[in-house]
């Protein structure tokens, strides 16, 4: 059964996404600002989020809400599966992300994501990388935008802590934007790189705002990452329910 419904989840998704793509374009031949283009595309994934509690039967709740701040911020973001690349398009205000540039060119999603002013860098050289987080990440924050780092960088399995890149970290001591860390167990029910999607309820956290005034990238990274790994152990379905959280 859970093989089947996925099969039909995405088929629904890729049906959703064909649809939606094909009114970009005139996105483009409207006077339309970005955050009006976005208001547009941000319902591609409410759509494949309601598509995915009917198909699989798997939701989300956030706790946390209340620390959101007012503007733009950094989100640096625990990275299991594709499914909160989705999801905190729901959770967060009109946002962009840090991604690795081969996305851009895959048919259809790619044209789609550049219509987000992603910072697409260059894997392939960390230098040059850092580089284009520092500056097009200020420049994506100054427009409005928050940006989305997922700092392990690629996904990493259910009780898995991978490295904290200090790019985001960086980012936020130079630039003086918030941060606001997201912990989150969608890799227990949307596994990494995996076709089948398990009916549950996926939590979502949201930690207290991180200010980088007077606090070194390195202090910075090393908050978000205790704080997410603390949380990732009282989120976790693998051994115990966070019990001790309060659903806001």
């Amino acid at each position: 059964m859970v093989y089947l419904r996925s099969v039909l989840f995405y088929l629904g998704m890729m049906v959703i996404t064909l649809v939606h793509n094909l009114f970009i374009p005139f996105l483009y031949l409207l006077p339309l600002n970005h955050f009006q283009r976005y208001a547009y595309l941000v319902q591609w994934s409410r759509l494949v989020m309601i598509w995915l509690r009917v198909s699989c039967g798997l939701s989300y709740r956030v706790i946390g809400k209340e620390n959101i701040p007012d503007g733009p911020a950094i989100i640096l973001a625990k990275h299991q599966s594709a499914w909160e690349t989705i999801a905190l398009q729901q959770v967060f205000p009109p946002q962009t992300w840090v991604l690795k540039r081969e996305l851009l060119n895959i048919p259809v999603f790619g044209w789609s994501l550049r219509t987000t002013k992603p910072v697409a860098i260059n894997r392939g050289s960390a230098k040059e990388a850092l580089r284009q987080v520092l500056e097009q990440g200020t420049a994506r924050l100054k427009e409005g935008l928050w940006l989305v780092i997922f700092p392990e960088g690629t996904r990493t399995l259910p009780g898995v802590r991978g490295r904290y890149a200090i790019g985001g970290a960086m980012l936020a001591e130079r630039s003086g934007y918030p941060v606001v860390p997201v912990a989150h167990n969608a890799g227990e029910f949307w596994k990494a790189n995996g076709f089948l999607k398990y009916p549950g309820v996926i939590t979502v956290v949201i930690g207290p705002v991180i200010d980088p005034t007077n606090h070194k990238a390195s202090d910075i990274n090393r908050q978000v990452e205790e704080w997410i790994e603390n949380t990732m152990t009282q989120i976790t379905t693998l051994k115990v329910n966070a019990g001790n959280l309060a659903t806001s």
